[in-house]
């Protein structure tokens, strides 16, 4: 498996790209000339939110799935990070940010045969924020919201009441698909269903059934896909069909036994694993998802040790995170450079702040008042210096960072909680580091776990010091008011800087996305939030 990464300006992104076996990207020709027909069958892991409605889900495997029969205003260059036009032609973003008008396509209709015009996108978006809490993903990205008017039949003009610079690529997600008016005449719980589910896009959801089987067939007469597919028609696929495998030996047997044609797990695909798919001549397809890095969020309430700055500089010196990618992952895994996944728009690079340092480490603790004792570990007035994580399950990347810190003395206690537990955990502060992540193609992302002003989230009350959340919160409000990509750059840079300096989050690995894909399957292609796009697929007849 071998990974590229290209050099990038702070406003682009990198693309991961693994590829092996028979298994060929959306624009390589090698495969031959595509060819209707066929059904291709993928294994995910797990759909542990069972919901299907795009507008509601957070769950990744589900969001390739809403991608597939959904469209929305703008697409997102996985290369560049650009937006381009979709469903929308054009846009204009008023100074502030605060009021986006978009001129709309006249052409596209619903499956059920509705027209697509700006009513239905007033009615998409009205419907979207009004699920509030329901819609996590969409909580943030209409944050502010304040209206959508119709302008006329194809102009649609959205408000804010404050600052939303990322809206503009919220606009290019699933979780802002536009589904035909009549969708939204049921419940969100109805709509978790996927019953009566209707969108604009290349193929229709024909059936699901939560944590069991999802259905979909191509649209005939489809015409309106974004200039990034290669293929401006309809798809070439007749059919997908969908299972859940949670075991991922399973997978990958069903996958080279030819049962399956994608195998994707939640986790990368395991060096041994990838062996025994490319000696099929399947291949590995991979690429980072963007967004937050795997991370561990501290809790620096008063009486906490980690409310003491220099222990949480100490514990960011502590992580080896090479050493993690390597043993948890493989040799060539990429090491995470920061608080966000490479692929997110203005990542900066952070390694040089985020070395190995050992000695380091146990200098800071020794300037703390922490010691070490006979067994190692430090203690500061009788009282041990002991970190609790909470866990679900123990991983081994769970029990390495256990091993690593205790070369430093510090002792960690990963609480085994069941969901509920853990939850009451996270809302309540019962933790001393609590790991999470998120994915999307744009760095506010980052605002849902750390943003005091916005946020009620364990990660966003209890990661910061009095003094420094202002200014974190300072930053995020900076970079939804920046209208200007050089603006942008610089305010994240700024944000990613402090972060990491003030110990608000400790990063641990690259969050990578992998698939195996069968060798008769060709043009395979990646969105820019690393889901699946199936415009381009054919398969060997």
């Amino acid at each position: 498996m071998r990974y590229k990464r290209p050099l990038l300006a702070l406003t682009s992104l990198a693309l991961l790209t693994a590829c092996g076996g028979g298994a060929d990207a959306a624009n390589d020709s090698a495969g031959g000339t595509p060819v209707k027909g066929g059904t291709l069958r993928i294994a995910f892991w797990d759909d542990a939110q069972g919901c299907i409605d795009p507008n509601q889900v957070y769950w990744i495997e589900s969001r390739s799935l809403n991608r597939q029969f959904a469209d929305s205003l703008t697409d997102q260059d996985p290369e560049t990070g650009k937006i381009v036009p979709w469903l929308a032609t054009s846009w204009e973003v008023n100074d502030d940010a605060t009021s986006y008008t978009f001129k709309l396509r006249n052409d596209v209709t619903f499956s059920d045969g509705t027209k697509f015009d700006a009513t239905a996108v007033k009615t998409a978006y009205d419907a979207t924020h009004a699920l509030g809490a329901k819609s996590l993903l969409g909580l943030t990205y209409t944050a502010g919201y304040k209206s959508t008017e119709v302008v006329d039949d194809y102009t649609v003009k959205v408000d804010f009441e404050k600052p939303n610079s990322a809206f503009l690529q919220a606009s290019s997600t699933t979780t802002m698909a536009i589904l035909s008016p009549k969708t939204y005449e049921q419940t969100p719980e109805e709509r978790c269903t996927g019953k009566n589910l209707v969108g604009s896009g290349a193929f229709t959801l024909d059936s699901y059934t939560a944590a069991t089987e999802a259905k979909l067939s191509r649209r005939d007469g489809y015409a309106w896909p974004s200039e990034l597919i290669e293929n401006q028609g309809d798809a070439y696929l007749d059919a997908i069909e969908v299972s859940y495998i949670k075991e991922d030996g399973v997978r990958v047997g069903s996958l080279t036994s030819g049962s399956i044609d994608i195998a994707w797990p939640r986790l990368p695909i395991s060096e041994a694993d990838q062996k025994v798919i490319e000696a099929t001549g399947a291949g590995i397809e991979s690429r980072s998802l963007p967004g937050i890095s795997s991370s561990l969020f501290p809790n620096v309430s008063a009486g906490k040790p980690l409310a003491d700055e220099k222990v949480r500089q100490a514990l960011q010196k502590s992580i080896d995170r090479k050493s993690y990618a390597s043993t948890v992952f493989w040799d060539g895994y990429p090491v995470v450079s920061g608080p966000f996944d490479e692929t997110t728009p203005y990542a900066t690079d952070s390694s040089s702040a985020l070395a190995y340092d050992p000695e380091g480490a146990k200098a800071l603790l020794d300037e703390a008042g922490w010691t070490a004792g006979a067994d190692g570990y430090r203690a500061k007035d009788g009282k041990p210096l002991t970190l609790t994580i909470p866990v679900q399950t123990t991983t081994p990347g769970d029990q390495l960072v256990q091993d690593q810190l205790k070369q430093v003395g510090i002792k960690v206690d990963l609480k085994v909680l069941t969901l509920a537990q853990y939850q009451a955990a996270a809302a309540d502060g019962g933790y001393d580091l609590l790991a999470t992540y998120y994915t999307r193609a744009d760095p506010s992302v980052l605002g849902s776990v750390l943003d005091s002003e916005v946020s009620q989230a364990g990660t966003a009350q209890l990661s910061q010091t009095a003094d420094v959340a202002p200014q974190i919160s300072g930053l995020f409000a900076e970079g939804l008011q920046d209208v200007d990509e050089d603006k942008r750059a610089s305010t994240y840079a700024d944000l990613q800087k402090l972060i990491v300096e003030q110990g608000v989050m400790f990063p641990l690995y690259e969050r990578v996305q992998t698939a195996g894909v069968a060798a008769k399957v060709h043009g395979f292609a990646w969105t820019s939030e690393a889901f699946l796009r199936a415009n381009d697929i054919w398969i060997s007849q």
